[in-house]
Parts: structure tokens; C-alpha cells; sequence
């Protein structure tokens, strides 16, 4: 670029530069005004100031900095004072306003929390009569959780049973929000157990049934699962759940990578902590097929626990069993002699899959074989 564009450009510039700074010149008196309304103005006029400041962020083509400036300004301390007033509209704008000013900026967001905005939230989650003022404080929550620095005072709190209680009675976007925000403090914390008790596993059972197993909302419902599931309170409750294991099976077969990852983390973890009491209902659900899939197919985590669990399931003495690693060798080496290296792959996945299928109906077929053989008698009645 030669020197003759140069200056064209700064001659441009320099114009709009000028309009800029008498614009910007006029919103930082705004937003200084607002400051004052907050810190100094009666209650109806902190309540506009805190609608303003909403509406400025939402509207404003320059956002990021906007959020900047009102906090550099000191709107964020008053607006956290307002969380506790016993006025409605109050708390309901100035939680607006915060979690504007908290999306996308992380500064903004752990500001909110040192200047005690965890408290007040905590308590609006316990407004049982107000769900709207709930939902928004999930959210705000959810938002805050993001900052690595706010996530250990958040798991403090007492916040996640109230979001766990979200779970269970929440808007659909509620129960969304609280399933991330738990996702999010359960990186915070050594022991993420002690986040969570097992009174989140229904309703994380029933969100999973109902959401797509390759979806997000999969993966981080399945990493709670997983998480509970180091109790044996959790582990209980995942088999007492209806269609619990079943549900965990199928996000094997139809998840994401992470997803699957999480499921087989469950439903190994359920075995390893007593095979004899696990093994049969997680057979009964039929895992076999999707968890040799999985030992082709998965992350190389996945795949390891998925060995692991089938050597688990499977019925022969530890001496006698052929690994799954040794299985999928035996299976490839044929299937690459039958359609070659291109398609060994596949062959041995459906090789895999049809060795399962007779497996199944032979095991079936011998059941139905020693029933049939019992006296009335003999059969058990449940």
C-alpha cells in the first residue's frame, strides 16, 4: 500500500473519529447519570436506571464495551444490593440488568460474585411462589458458573440441591439451565459428590429420556449420572429409576462421543462396585451389542470401559474369558481376508454385531428351554 492511501484512509478516519467521540462523549454521561441513580436515587428511579442499563447492553451495536464501561462505572455493586430488596420489580430488574452485563465478559461476571451477589440469588432459588424470579436467578447462575474464579464460592453456597430441586420442578428451560450450572461447578470441586445427592437422579433420567443422547444436554445429564453414580445411594437410585439403565444403554448405542463416554462410565461403575447385583440388570437391557460397537467407534476412554464392563458381564471364570481386544482381532483378521483393508472395518463391526444377535437368542433360547423344564412349582412367582 503506497503512502498516498495512507493518508486518504486517516483523512477518512479522522472524521469519523470526531463523530465517535461526541457519541461516545454522550453515552458516557448516560451511563455516569445511571451510576448515580443507582448509588443516590429513590427506589423507582434505581428501578428505571437498572431497565435502562438492560435495555443499553441489548440494543447497543458495541455491547462488549458497553458492559466495560457501566461497570467501570460502578453500576454493579447497587445492582447487587437491589437482588435483597423486598420489592418485586426491584429484584426482577436489577437481575436482568446483571445478567446482561455478565454475558460474554468474564471480568463482569466474577465482579457480580465478589460483590456478594451469591447470597441474594441463593435466596431468590428458594422463592417457591415466584417461578419467573426463580428461572431467572437459574440463569444467572448458569452465567456466573462459566468464570473458572466464581465456581468454587458458587458450589459453596448452597446453591446446587436448590438447582437439583430446579430439576425436579422447573420450566423445561429451568431444568436446561440447572443441568448446565451443576455441569458447570461439578469441574470445580475434588470431590464433585459432595455437589450433588441422589435425589437428581429421577429427574436427570427422565431429561435424558427425553432429549436427544447426541445432543449437549445429553452430555452433561450423563456426566452427573456418571458422577452419582460413585455413590451408592446414586447407584441405587439409577436402578430403582424407571427405565434408569435402559435409558443409560441406549445413550451408549445413540450418543455423542462424550455421551456414550459418560453412559459406559455409569454403567461400568455400577459393576465394579458389585458385579452380582449389577451384571444381570444391565444384561437384561440388552448392552451388549452397543458396547461392542463402542470398542470400536469410541474415544479411546470409552473403549477401555467398554472392554473393561464386557469382561464384567460376560459369565465365563476370568481365566477362560476372550478378551474383547482379542475378540476384535480375531474378528478384523477375517473380515479384512473376506472384503479387504477398506472395508474390514465394517465387515467386522457387522460381524461383531451378528456374533452378538445368535449369542442372544441362544442365551434366550436356553432360558426358555430351563422354564419350560421346571414344575410350576420351581418358577418363581416375580
Amino acid at each position: 500500500m503506497g503512502e498516498g492511501e495512507n493518508t486518504e484512509i486517516e483523512i477518512e478516519t479522522e472524521t469519523e473519529s470526531e463523530a465517535s467521540s461526541t457519541w461516545n462523549l454522550a453515552k458516557h454521561t448516560h451511563v455516569i447519570h445511571l451510576s448515580e441513580k443507582l448509588i443516590n436515587g429513590n427506589l423507582n428511579a434505581k428501578i428505571e436506571a437498572a431497565r435502562e442499563i438492560r435495555r443499553m447492553v441489548r440494543k447497543s451495536s458495541s455491547s462488549s464495551k458497553t458492559r466495560s464501561k457501566l461497570a467501570a462505572a460502578g453500576v454493579i455493586e447497587p445492582l447487587v444490593f437491589m437482588l435483597s430488596s423486598s420489592n418485586v420489580d426491584a429484584r426482577q430488574s436489577s437481575l436482568l440488568a446483571l445478567l446482561n452485563l455478565a454475558v460474554r465478559n468474564e471480568r463482569n461476571k466474577v465482579k457480580i460474585v465478589t460483590d456478594g451477589a451469591m447470597p441474594p440469588l441463593v435466596e431468590l432459588l428458594k422463592m417457591q411462589n415466584s417461578s419467573s424470579i426463580r428461572e431467572l436467578a437459574t440463569a444467572a447462575i448458569l452465567t456466573l458458573s462459566a468464570a473458572a474464579p466464581n465456581k468454587p464460592i458458587i458450589a459453596a453456597s448452597g446453591a446446587a440441591p436448590l438447582l437439583v430441586q430446579i430439576l425436579k420442578s422447573g420450566s423445561v428451560q429451568g431444568k436446561v439451565d440447572a443441568v448446565t450450572a451443576l455441569h458447570n461447578l461439578s469441574s470445580s470441586i475434588e470431590n464433585s459428590i459432595e455437589l450433588l445427592d441422589a435425589s437428581a437422579v429421577f429427574p436427570l433420567i427422565n431429561l435424558l429420556k427425553e432429549c436427544k443422547k447426541y445432543s449437549k444436554f445429553a452430555e452433561k445429564a450423563t456426566a452427573l449420572l456418571e458422577i452419582l453414580s460413585n455413590s451408592e445411594e446414586g447407584r441405587t437410585a439409577i436402578t430403582v429409576a424407571d427405565g434408569g439403565i435402559l435409558t443409560l444403554v441406549e445413550t451408549v448405542e445413540d450418543g455423542s462421543l462424550v455421551s456414550t463416554e459418560h453412559a459406559v462410565g455409569t454403567l461400568l461403575s455400577l459393576c465394579l462396585s458389585c458385579r452380582d447385583k449389577y451384571r444381570e440388570l444391565i444384561l437384561k437391557e440388552g448392552a451388549i451389542p452397543g458396547l461392542l460397537r463402542l470398542t470400536v467407534e469410541g474415544t479411546a476412554e470409552a473403549q477401555d470401559r467398554a472392554r473393561v464392563l464386557l469382561d464384567l458381564l460376560r459369565d465365563s471364570p476370568t481365566e477362560k474369558r476372550l478378551t474383547s481386544s482379542v475378540l476384535e482381532k480375531i474378528v478384523y483378521d477375517i473380515a479384512e481376508r473376506v472384503d479387504g483393508v477398506d472395508k474390514a472395518a465394517e465387515t467386522a463391526k457387522q460381524l461383531l454385531q451378528d456374533m452378538v444377535q445368535r449369542s442372544m437368542e441362544h442365551s434366550m433360547k436356553c432360558i426358555q428351554h430351563r422354564a419350560a423344564s421346571c414344575t410350576p412349582s420351581v418358577i418363581p412367582s416375580t
